[in-house]
């Protein structure tokens, strides 16, 4: 947004204004907002034309807590609603699309113009594991030989920043995925050619990788979703080749060598 609008026209709503001292620094309007606190949420955004809703994190209760987005947005005369949704949210089986879709239908009734920005997997879901593929001396996971067409945060964000500053955006739906895709066992090997060493992918039962991600130290609920999500990738739940994404942006999404070299 910084790279395409002045910093003084941009508003960031955060929990805890005090840890985000560094995006105050950069001119940014800070405002405190709290999801479960509507009223903080329709003064903070007070004056805003444009709004980008990124999912809550709090698993079960986003439903809820982005219906108080939506109300007090509506309230606040907000002309534009961005939304993170989810890749295919209306067709999904992932567990974690449901309260996408509860969202998305949410926004369609409120009447606010809207775009729905169907983010498909962060690439940093798999990369944020290759410290444990190095300890391991392997990639597990449950994706079978499912084709994941991930993309970096930094390429989903720049394509939000794209959305809202670009004219007359409003009724867009758009499924957001990498231009190229791979399975676990592509992962596996991409790390083992950047470090010279063999790591295998080890497919498990969906079971008993839940229970290795909580035996890793993952909170359940957490430990379920990230299992529950690679069964839905063995199923093409994280597949898509539309390549809406770089064209969105204009360039290349990034590529997974890339995102593996940067997490080592």
């Amino acid at each position: 947004m910084l790279r395409r609008v002045p910093a003084d026209s941009i508003v960031a709503a955060v929990r805890n204004i005090d840890k985000a001292s560094d995006i105050a620094a950069l001119g940014v309007q800070v405002r405190q907002a709290d999801y479960n606190q509507p009223a903080s949420l329709e003064a903070a955004f007070q004056g805003a034309e444009r709004l980008l809703l990124i999912s809550s994190s709090e698993i079960g209760q986003r439903t809820c807590q982005h219906q108080a987005v939506i109300d007090a947005a509506k309230r606040s005369g907000v002309k534009l609603l961005a939304y993170t949704s989810v890749l295919h949210a209306d067709t999904s089986v992932l567990a974690l699309a449901q309260e996408h879709r509860e969202t998305e239908a949410a926004i369609l009734e409120s009447g606010l113009p809207f775009v729905l920005l169907r983010n498909g997997w962060y690439t940093e879901n798999y990369t944020a594991g290759v410290a444990s593929a190095l300890s391991l001396g392997a990639v597990v996971g449950c994706a079978g030989e499912g084709r994941i067409a991930s993309a970096a945060r930094a390429d989903y964000a720049e394509a939000a920043a794209t959305i809202l500053t670009s004219n007359d955006p409003a009724g867009q739906v758009l499924e957001l995925a990498g231009d190229t895709s791979y399975t676990l066992s592509d992962f596996a090997a991409a790390i083992s050619r950047q470090i010279g060493k063999p790591i295998p992918y080890v497919n498990l039962p969906e079971a008993d990788y839940r229970n290795a991600l909580i035996g890793a130290g993952l909170p359940e609920p957490l430990a379920g979703l990230l299992a529950d999500s690679d069964t839905g990738a063995s199923q093409g739940a994280l597949f898509d080749d539309g390549k809406q994404l770089s064209q969105l942006l204009g360039r290349p999404t990034t590529g997974l060598d890339a995102a593996i070299m940067a997490a080592l």
